[in-house]
């Protein structure tokens, strides 16, 4: 049986990262789009970072965010293709706790509906550690905007019922 959600919202403090070899603060659209919806949804953004497609680096800035208090969610764009340089579900799956099947699945079908079967060359994954939700979604603007408007907004909304995901988090 899942939590009931509260009748209150209850903002998140969330952290964005945004991998990539290309992108830095000034162009980094994608980060900037998931860093203003999560704002304009009511929560905190706490941190945001780039880093590169290095597996350790990835994996060394997310592990620190989920060991760290203030954050409760971490947005991650970018990496999840197949290139050989596209690393960040390898870098994340090892850190989870429990991984959340569904919003890869649910991704993948609602992106069918704006991109067809290109959707396939996704890897887009979500996971909790240490009481924090990771979501990993590709790293196009379009794509982050899919991924938060028909799925993370309303997972992080403790007002959405019949379930959310904010009972499982750390604040």
């Amino acid at each position: 049986m899942s939590q009931v959600s509260t009748n209150e919202f209850k903002p998140a403090n969330m952290a964005v990262l945004t991998v990539s070899d290309t992108r830095n603060e000034e162009n980094d659209t994608s980060g900037n789009y998931l860093a203003g919806a999560l704002i304009d949804a009511g929560h905190a953004l706490t941190r945001k970072k780039i880093v590169i497609d290095c597996l350790y680096e990835i994996r060394a800035t997310v592990a620190t965010w989920i060991a760290d208090d203030e954050i409760d969610v971490i947005l991650i764009t970018g990496g999840t293709g197949f290139t050989t340089r596209d690393m960040t579900p390898d870098a994340i799956r090892v850190l989870f706790d429990k991984q959340v099947e569904g919003f890869g699945e649910l991704f993948r079908h609602v992106s069918y509906q704006e991109i067809g079967s290109s959707t396939i060359q996704s890897r887009a994954l979500a996971g909790f550690a240490n009481n924090t939700v990771i979501f990993s979604m590709p790293g196009s603007t379009g794509a982050c905007r899919t991924a938060w408007t028909k799925i993370i907004e309303e997972q992080l909304n403790s007002t959405h019922k019949p379930c959310n995901f904010m009972p499982h988090i750390a604040s």
